[in-house]
């Protein structure tokens, strides 16, 4: 069963989010002086996008600002980084849920897993599959000291040293393993991780294997996607409208009686649908952006498809629904947007490496993460996490945990995605957003840790920080492609 989780109260909160009204509010008038003025019709896909989102006080024009000028710029140039564009990932774990009958429509659903000589030597080196116990962490104590030994070898030494493995484990080393593997065991996990020792985990280029439209569709995509919703967000039994938004609605239903459950939940369990929901959002407008526009004579174009992207959120052809989840999109933004401004101390740390072999593209990389986040210290509406399971109390932590396990599920959903591209970043994406989960509720053990030592506590492998960095910058570029269908839009009239 995918879903067999108590129901928990509700805890009644207090505490509401907070934010700042007006934040580039010079730079945003020309950019939304008259909301839906600029287009009628061909335009009615952004009519409503403006003003507050639910549940918190940031308004969409601000983030429009903040992203597209400040973020955008930065982080796409981070996700190209060799860092960030190698991600291990094991495609061949099979679906615990139901048997896998997807099968792509087109050549492009494919992936291409790397070949060992392309994969960076540090990023291979930093693993430690060879000898660490299966889920253990490795503090960054011996990341850096694998740097620095690397570093100061041959190319030829580096070979052999790389290609020797050493099964002995001292006893300090031994006690340190049975530490960090009850430290993980006890961390808040959101996701179901892959196993990276696993011989069937791959290292696979992310910008060679680029998020588009693929044709996967139909029955198999659909359940999916109504497992995710029907299952794991929280629906009340007396909806019986289903909450996945591709399946069609009845022609007297305009969507607002339909939303009226949401506003009955408590903030945790709204939270909880806003982001499937802003996820979901996000790969449609990834899908409209890099669609296959035509295919012959041994070419092949990717573009944006105008038709497309209406058909998934405009407002007529959605019953109202597509600005919700445009909106919903602009809410998860800000949740991964929160966790950075959160975990950024973790970074800042001496003993912190972003290690690839390559000291000058190392050195690029964290001077650029750092830029990122020194811009996010300067966005003044940031979510607060505070105002979820708050108190001590027996129902905030059933609650909790009820939220944790549901998130976790959907995590295993993904190995259930028959199209392999589709499952590459749709696990990379919820992955991210379980790792933003995680850094959220872990904000005492960051607090806690130290300046110039690594830490037993808080830790990051570096599957979740590529995850993490990844998963934002499919966002920002999403709202990124926002604006671009703004401007087709309006020329298309």
């Amino acid at each position: 069963m995918r879903n067999v989780l108590p129901r928990a109260c509700c805890v009644l909160l207090s505490a509401w989010f907070f934010g700042i009204h007006g934040w580039f509010q010079q730079n945003t008038v020309k950019h939304n002086a008259q909301p839906g003025a600029a287009g009628g019709p061909d335009q009615s896909c952004f009519c409503h996008l403006t003003g507050v989102l639910d549940d918190c006080f940031c308004d969409v024009e601000s983030i429009d600002v903040f992203n597209n000028y400040k973020i955008y710029p930065r982080i796409k140039a981070l996700s190209e980084k060799d860092y960030f564009r190698y991600y291990r990932v094991n495609l061949r774990r099979p679906c615990p849920f139901w048997p896998d009958d997807g099968h792509c429509a087109i050549k492009d659903c494919h992936v291409e897993p790397c070949l060992e000589s392309e994969i960076p030597v540090g990023i291979k080196s930093g693993n430690y599959n060879k000898v660490r116990p299966r889920h253990a962490h490795y503090p960054q104590s011996l990341y850096s000291q694998a740097a620095n030994t690397m570093s100061d070898m041959t190319a030829c030494e580096q070979a052999e040293e790389l290609g020797a493995i050493n099964s002995t484990l001292s006893n300090q080393s031994k006690e340190a393993f049975a530490d960090w593997a009850r430290h993980d065991d006890a961390q808040d996990h959101f996701c179901e991780l892959d196993d990276e020792s696993s011989p069937d985990a791959d290292y696979v280029d992310l910008l060679l294997n680029p998020e588009r439209f693929t044709g996967f569709k139909g029955p198999s995509a659909w359940r999916v996607w109504n497992s995710i919703y029907e299952e794991n967000c929280f629906k009340p039994r007396s909806v019986y409208r289903p909450l996945n938004p591709l399946v069609p609605s009845r022609g007297d239903d305009d969507g607002e009686g339909f939303y009226t459950w949401l506003e009955g939940l408590c903030l945790e369990k709204r939270v909880f649908y806003r982001l499937i929901s802003g996820l979901h959002s996000s790969i449609n407008i990834h899908l409209c952006a890099e669609y296959l526009l035509d295919e012959g004579w041994g070419r092949t174009v990717w573009g944006p498809n105008v038709q497309e992207f209406r058909w998934r959120f405009d407002t007529a052809e959605t019953k109202g629904e597509g600005t919700r989840r445009l909106k919903n999109l602009y809410f998860l933004y800000l949740i991964e947007l929160r966790a950075l401004y959160k975990v950024a101390p973790y970074f800042e740390r001496a003993f912190v490496h972003l290690y690839t072999g390559n000291s000058r593209e190392d050195g690029d990389t964290k001077e650029l993460l750092l830029q990122v986040f020194s811009e996010i210290r300067t966005f003044p509406m940031h979510f607060d996490e505070r105002s979820m399971f708050a108190g001590h109390t027996m129902e905030a932590k059933t609650l909790k945990e009820e939220f944790r396990l549901h998130f976790k599920n959907i995590s295993r959903i993904m190995d259930c995605v028959g199209c392999s591209k589709c499952r590459l970043w749709g696990k990379l994406q919820t992955q991210g957003l379980g790792t933003a989960l995680k850094i959220l509720f872990s904000e005492k053990e960051i607090q806690n840790l130290p300046e110039h030592t690594p830490s037993k506590g808080f830790q990051l492998t570096r599957q979740e920080i590529v995850a993490l960095l990844n998963a934002f910058s499919r966002l920002s570029t999403s709202i990124h492609h926002l604006h671009s269908f703004r401007l087709l839009l309006k020329e298309s009239r």
